[in-house]
């Protein structure tokens, strides 16, 4: 795959995560998982901004992929570096879009969910990600035949049970529709011809 063509897909995976996760999950302090569950809890317990959180939080993964597959790597940090700073452009449109669409947290958790897996489910199916749990479930299909949407709901359920121990039961609750919407549309995205 050509280079920009690669870019503009993990440009519009990164937008469909920013969108679900400004718009969507942070307004009633839903979590995802992976990555993006760390660096939501990391905010809502603290106040640091979400992309730089992300980026801090992909470090360790990042350096296993850059040992791995230099190739993945290289995408892989463009998804990064794009979906952390587009969650940051867009964080300012939040009270906008809020105005204008004022949905309940179980609405916000399935769309901002599916949102979220379909941005990664489209970077995924071009061999690109966020870098994170989903670059670790890349690598764990490389040894076990099953599917990444099915690997990354198990480790965002373990991430969002941790985040519901420490926010509230309501969070947990709300966020179990989000990790599983998001990894419906993942596999719905990556499942093999």
């Amino acid at each position: 795959m050509r280079f920009w063509s690669k870019f503009m897909v993990i440009l519009m995976g990164s937008l469909l995560i920013a969108a679900g996760t400004n718009f969507y999950l942070v307004p009633y302090k839903i979590l995802d998982g992976g990555i993006i569950g760390i660096a939501l809890i990391i905010n809502y317990l603290s106040g640091l901004k979400i992309g730089l959180a992300i980026v801090i939080c992909s470090v360790p993964v990042f350096l296993l992929a850059w040992l791995k597959n230099r190739e993945l790597f290289a995408s892989s940090l463009l998804g990064l570096l794009s979906s952390s700073i587009l969650i940051e452009l867009l964080s300012p449109l939040q009270y906008h879009f809020l105005y204008y669409f004022e949905l309940g947290p179980v609405s916000s958790a399935i769309i901002g969910g599916f949102l979220m897996g379909s941005g990664l489910g489209l970077m995924l199916r071009f061999k690109a990600s966020t870098g994170g749990t989903d670059l670790l479930a890349q690598y764990i299909t490389r040894y076990f035949p099953l599917n990444v949407g099915l690997i990354i709901f198990m480790s965002d359920a373990l991430i969002i049970g941790a985040g519901g121990l420490l926010i509230s039961r309501e969070t947990f609750l709300h966020s179990l529709f989000t990790i599983a919407a998001g990894g419906i549309a993942t596999g719905l995205l990556t499942l093999e011809d």
